[in-house]
């Protein structure tokens, strides 16, 4: 099969592509941080290649951890460049009615989040097309724009170049992790089963387990060793708002690496 990734250099996109492959896929990829002329926010510019492709892994989209969109998502800029890419990329999926899955998020149900509001609109766009929809919960793996980086690696990061863990937060807030491998398997499945997927069920990418980011942040401090500076606020991206993920992935997936072993993973590719 003949997959086209949109936001293929991403932290979920580039490992996407290196799991394609291995598994045998040709892969196209289409990515503004390869190729400045590949910026989903010109209209037309995706269409050509989105008529070549068997598949479409629709998982571009302006996004990073959460200090990232602390201090973004409610920025003009922020609004326009999400808007714009699923517009013509939604436009270009009905001209060619080519299989694909949008990459949404388990902060869709967030409305005050004008990240959330994206993601839940790029689902009604979905819905509307027959497409499938996935909710990514914190998904993880080597990180190269540290503007935009997650949790893990600001940490390990943070631990390896200074010795010391600061947190935005008191730590306590718990998230759901999943390595970027685990995510593309769960990817290249769901594409597979594509006709045999029930729409009215929740499609959940996730390790079904809670750890707290203070947890994430003893685990590193178990392979580096280093002090850590709990913030004084809590949860400033979510709210503390704590979503529960659908099951019904299981049925066809499920996760295989640890959280400990991913850390372990991120540190031998990052530092």
């Amino acid at each position: 099969m003949k997959y086209l990734v949109l936001g293929s250099s991403g932290q979920i996109g580039a490992e996407l592509c290196k799991f394609l492959k291995t598994e045998g896929h040709e892969v196209l990829t289409f990515d503004i941080e390869e190729n400045s002329m590949q910026d989903l926010r010109i209209k037309g510019i995706v269409d050509s290649h989105i008529n070549e492709s068997d598949f479409v892994m629709f998982l571009a989209f302006d996004v990073g951890g959460s200090r990232y969109l602390k201090k973004y998502q409610h920025t003009y800029e922020f609004i326009d460049n999400n808007a714009r890419l699923m517009v013509h990329t939604f436009n270009a999926l009905k001209s060619y009615r080519k299989p694909f899955i949008f990459a949404s998020s388990q902060m869709s149900n967030m409305s005050y989040s004008p990240y959330g509001i994206a993601k839940a609109l790029g689902e009604s766009y979905t819905r509307s097309l027959g497409g499938i929809t996935v909710k990514f919960w914190n998904v993880y793996g080597p990180e190269h724009n540290l503007e935009k980086s997650h949790v893990i690696t600001d940490f390990i990061l943070k631990a390896h170049n200074y010795g010391h863990i600061t947190m935005m937060t008191d730590g306590t807030e718990e998230r759901q992790f999943l390595h970027a491998e685990d995510c593309s398997n769960a990817l290249m499945i769901l594409s597979q089963k594509y006709n045999e997927l029930d729409r009215d069920k929740e499609l959940h990418i996730t390790n079904f387990k809670w750890e707290s980011i203070l947890e994430v942040g003893l685990i590193i401090s178990e392979e580096i060793p280093c002090r850590i500076t709990p913030g004084k606020d809590t949860d400033t991206v979510q709210l503390n708002k704590r979503n529960e993920p659908d099951a019904y992935i299981l049925n066809f997936w499920e996760p295989k690496i640890s959280l400990k072993e991913c850390i372990k993973r991120i540190m031998k590719e990052i530092i």
